[in-house]
């Protein structure tokens, strides 16, 4: 049985890491609001490109540029996967590698081969390890994304797509729902599928576009821009999944904490009154010893 000393070094452990849990949920929280103030600063602007596309993609024929064609025979696939740099978010990342994993063993069950761009250490320290084909790893860099580095990185994919590197380029990332939900979401990238629209331009809520220059020229235009919108509206709803997850699973840890440390008040206060109570029996025996002799 552990000494009262030994109850209150574990005690005194249990309440310097609640110390920490709270800091970190803090700070998951703070960096939360930036995150999110950015994400929901942008998808006004995401939504409205999708509907521009959507409506210049119904206007035309879907064969005017290599982006929209699929492919007859599709073997070769590219797949962007977004995991965080730092643990301590629950199952933020197993969640994310686990569809991957499960991705990955589809393609291969029909024949086909996959190749990973990373984003997140976590993700590249689990696949490298596990001989996955990696081509691109980015590690460190959710601080530092701007869409000039989001624009090189949509140049990659569309420069191997037309090369017949890859037959089609997925990305994998945590959708943010709300505070207690993340879902990881897979989407296709290329060759590009232009959001449906309402057939009926007469119907409640569309709208009519006039576009200049003609239509084709400008969804030429556009294709690429769509990917790199695509990218980076991942890139800000894994980040502001990740701290949400962090912020959650603190704040969880943080009440273990306090259970462990009730748990553990209770055991020390049990093994006190039961130290108190052998030192008085063996006064009282000591006591009745002197009064017999």
């Amino acid at each position: 049985m552990p000494t009262l000393n030994d109850i209150q070094r574990q005690i005194s452990a249990v309440k310097k890491t609640r110390q920490i849990t709270r800091a970190m949920n803090m700070v998951a929280a703070s960096k939360l609001r930036g995150a999110q103030t950015r994400m929901e600063g942008f998808k006004p602007y995401a939504m409205k490109f999708r509907e521009v596309l959507g409506n210049l993609a119904s206007r035309i024929e879907p064969d005017i540029h290599p982006l929209l064609v699929k492919r007859e025979e599709v073997s070769k696939i590219a797949l962007l996967h977004f995991t965080s740099d730092r643990g301590l978010c629950g199952s933020f990342n197993s969640n994310l590698i686990n569809k991957g994993k499960s991705f990955i063993k589809s393609m291969k069950n029909e024949s086909k081969v996959t190749n990973l761009t990373i984003v997140g250490k976590k993700g590249n320290d689990y696949f490298k390890k596990r001989d996955y084909e990696i081509t691109e790893s980015h590690i460190q860099i959710y601080d530092q994304v701007d869409i000039s580095f989001i624009n090189q990185m949509t140049k990659g994919f569309i420069d191997r797509y037309l090369a017949n590197e890859v037959d089609e380029v997925y990305m994998m990332y945590s959708s943010f729902i709300n505070m207690g939900k993340q879902i990881p979401t897979l989407a296709k990238l290329v060759p590009v599928e232009p959001p449906k629209t309402k057939e009926d331009p007469s119907a409640s809520g569309s709208a009519e576009y006039l576009y200049e220059p003609d239509p084709g020229d400008l969804l030429i235009e556009l294709l690429p821009k769509h990917i790199s919108v695509q990218i980076l509206n991942a890139f800000l709803q894994n980040e502001t999944s990740e701290h949400a997850a962090r912020m959650a699973s603190m704040d969880n840890a943080s009440k273990n904490c306090n259970d462990l440390i009730d748990s553990l008040t209770l055991i020390f206060n049990k093994a006190r009154q039961a130290a108190i109570t052998a030192d008085l029996m063996d006064i009282v025996g000591g006591a009745e010893a002197l009064k017999k002799a």
